[in-house]
Order: structure tokens, then sequence, then C-alpha cells
């Protein structure tokens, strides 16, 4: 079975939203690498039910007025990858979680440098919210769709960026402004 996909314009760059059957397989970027996630044959479909039902929600997403997402997912990588990306997706919206507390999540806790390069191959960007994770200080780091995509998904979310860091959810920064 061949991937249906389109593409779509999002505040972080274009995407290519990415379909087998009824389940989301990928979001990638514009700017991605070459074979990061490998899929067979694509052919694009603008009809495609469950590619506008993601292209209508990561629109709700990007406007601020959803936090979660609500498709069938379809993962394509090892047993350890599925590990992974099943982990991202307990991390709240707005939260982060560092490498190092993912290879704990997973039963793994020196694995941390696997977690990276399987966080590196996520195929499903932004809803397997592979941009909550950071280094161990709080530092940004690598992400498949740029550095500039990361902070504006972090900021969307309502965390704090300054200096190149995840500092703390606005919201709770707001709080103790007038606490």
């Amino acid at each position: 079975m061949s991937y249906d996909y389109m593409w779509v314009d999002s505040p972080v760059g274009k995407l290519q939203l990415v379909a087998k059957g009824d389940a989301l397989a990928a979001i990638l970027w514009e700017v991605d690498r070459p074979n990061r996630v490998k899929l067979e044959s694509k052919v694009e479909n603008k009809h495609s039910a469950v590619l506008r039902t993601v292209a209508q929600q990561l629109s709700e997403y990007f406007a601020g007025k959803r936090d979660r997402f609500d498709v069938k997912l379809d993962f394509k990588g090892t047993a350890f990858q599925k590990k992974v990306w099943a982990a991202l997706l307990t991390i709240p919206f707005g939260e982060t979680r560092s490498y190092g507390q993912i290879a704990e999540q997973i039963g793994h806790p020196s694995a941390v440098r696997a977690v990276g390069a399987a966080n590196g191959r996520n195929p499903i960007s932004i809803i397997a919210p592979c941009h909550r994770v950071i280094g161990a200080t709080g530092a940004l780091t690598g992400f498949a769709g740029g550095m500039r995509a990361k902070q504006v998904l972090l900021t969307v979310e309502g965390c704090l960026i300054e200096g190149g860091k995840a500092v703390e959810k606005m919201a709770d920064r707001q709080q103790s402004l007038f606490a």
C-alpha cells in the first residue's frame, strides 16, 4: 500500500502530512534531511480524510485552540524507537522532558544517546512531541524542523525560552509575578 500525502503551510514552515490508510504515518518538514524517515512510494492526495483532519487539528493547535490530537497513528520503526515514540506521547502539553528522563521512563536509563537518536527519527513530529525533549540542563537541542521551529512549538505551548533554554511555563511565571 502506498502512502498519501499533502503539504500544508504552518507557522513553522511547510509540513508534509503523510497517511497510510486511515492513520497518520508522518509529519515531515520542508527542511527535513533526506531519508530521516523512510517511507515507500507516496502519492499526493489533498482529499484524504485523515490528512484533512490532521491539517485542521494542526491549524487549531497553532491558533491556541487545541492541546491534544485525536487521530490514529501508524509509527514505522524499530521496537526501541516505538518505545521512545510512545513515551513522547505521554509528555503533557506545555511540559518538557530530558533525554535521560525518557530513557528512565522506557526502562533503559543508560540509553540516553539511543533515545536521542530515536527522537531524531520520530516520523510524526508535533503530534508525537519530540520538540518537548530537551537537554538535561534545559538547553534546546537538535530538532529535525530546526531550532526556530522547536522554539515556536514550545512557545505555542506556553513554555518560556531564555538564552536557548526552556525555563518554565509562561503561565507559571505569570502566576509567580502576581503572587
